[in-house]
């Protein structure tokens, strides 16, 4: 518990020293007047944990205030860094009666912490309490950082965008991370994090986002435990915007695309998908997503393995190409197919015009669904952005906490903090 001395604030002081002038220039009978008085309240206790003078401090404790005799009015949590650097951006949650407060995340390896307590009593005199203390390092080979995600900071994205992170190290303990990582939505929604092995986290919504609104990602990672001995060792925050929503669906069956937009038609395209031959050239059936857009693109089945000197091997630049798959599924140019809203003639890409092509180009977002029915190949959970192909009820159930996150409120399921 800390051990550093309470101190009033200047108004109790204040107060005190009135009260001793008054009693001094007053008139006095002596002992009768003092029996007369009210008794004074006794003032507030706080406890804070880590105690005052720690060192080597796990950075994956929970700070602790607790409060007897009275209740916490204010918590400030500063943590100094490497490099003269500080860092007061700690929050916390009170318990009902704001007796005790928990911080929300974990603290920064090899940081120099101040935790600054004020409780007031029943009377409302406040008194400030202080613990300092520093914690453990992160050991060189065992930082755990952010290596990528697939989020742009300020972009504008659909609404079945997912966010990934991608980490330079294994994570064992998923839960703890999960929890470290807070997605904040303007409109209501709720979602999960799933991870696609040990490197990969991504979340999505149990339904599509809302269109028209900001998402924030808080990253909270400095000082969690993601493995045995790894730590760790920043905090990043990104937001983005999404968008209007569109969703396109492909027909195998019509050859046709069809693109709404708010909820409304808005486009009808003759298309021509795989031919079916093999299952390399079959189009994947499925909710897709768009990933990356290209002009004057190189297609060429030798990506599935075929050589040059294979009759069917084929090179063809197109000038339009939005990427939809990590099996090299596109929606491209294909002004040689003369089949367009026909027949299925394509290698597994959907063939468009040239100016179909180029409007799909020009008024998509990265993160648009794009619904493809009809053939007899399932799109994977995980080729490409395939995350939609998995239910609502089994993403949430695939999470390392088990429950959804409701992103229009502060905090996340589960504990970022070390098991007790």
């Amino acid at each position: 518990m800390t051990t550093r001395f309470p101190r009033r604030t200047t108004a109790a002081l204040c107060a005190a020293a009135a009260a001793v002038l008054m009693a001094a220039s007053a008139c006095s009978t002596g002992e009768g007047d003092l029996a007369n008085e009210e008794p004074t309240a006794a003032a507030a206790d706080v406890a804070i944990t880590p105690e005052d003078g720690g060192s080597e401090v796990r950075t994956d404790s929970p700070i602790v205030v607790s409060a007897d005799k009275g209740k916490i009015t204010d918590v400030q949590v500063e943590q100094k860094l490497s490099g003269e650097e500080s860092d007061d951006s700690m929050t916390g949650a009170y318990n009902e009666g704001k007796t005790e407060w928990v911080s929300d995340w974990t603290m920064h390896p090899g940081s120099d912490v101040v935790v600054t307590a004020v409780a007031e009593n029943s009377e409302g005199e406040s008194t400030e309490f202080i613990s300092e203390f520093s914690t453990t390092e992160a050991v060189e080979g065992q930082r755990l950082e952010v290596k990528s995600i697939n989020v742009e900071p300020g972009s504008t994205v659909g609404v079945g965008m997912p966010v990934i992170v991608g980490f330079d190290m294994p994570v064992e303990n998923k839960a703890q991370v999960e929890a470290a990582m807070e997605v904040r939505s303007e409109k209501p929604a709720e979602g999960a994090w799933n991870w696609f092995g040990d490197k990969q986290a991504v979340f999505r919504p149990k339904e599509y986002w809302e269109p028209h609104q900001k998402v924030t990602v808080n990253l909270n990672l400095a000082g969690v435990s993601a493995s045995e001995g790894v730590l760790g060792v920043e905090n990043r925050q990104l937001e983005f915007e999404v968008g209007r929503s569109q969703i396109s669906s492909i027909d195998e069956d019509s050859h046709q695309m069809v693109v709404e937009r708010d909820g409304e038609t808005i486009k009808e395209f003759p298309v021509s998908l795989g031919m079916a031959t093999q299952r390399k050239y079959t189009t994947t059936s499925g909710t897709h997503l768009t990933m990356a857009f290209h002009t004057d693109y190189r297609m060429s089945n030798d990506t599935l393995g075929v050589s040059k000197d294979d009759p069917s091997y084929y090179e063809e630049f197109v000038a339009y190409a939005v990427r939809i798959s990590n099996s090299g599924e596109f929606l491209h140019t294909a002004d040689w197919n003369y089949q367009l809203g026909e027949a299925n003639t394509s290698h597994g890409c959907v063939n468009m015009s040239v100016s179909d092509s180029q409007w799909f180009y020009e008024e998509s977002l990265r993160g648009d669904p794009v619904d493809v029915t009809g053939t007899d190949r399932e799109l994977e959970v995980d080729n490409g952005w395939g995350y939609w192909q998995r239910s609502a009820d089994e993403w949430i159930s695939q999470s390392a906490t088990g429950e959804a996150d409701d992103t229009s409120e502060a905090g996340t399921p589960g504990s970022p903090h070390r098991e007790a």
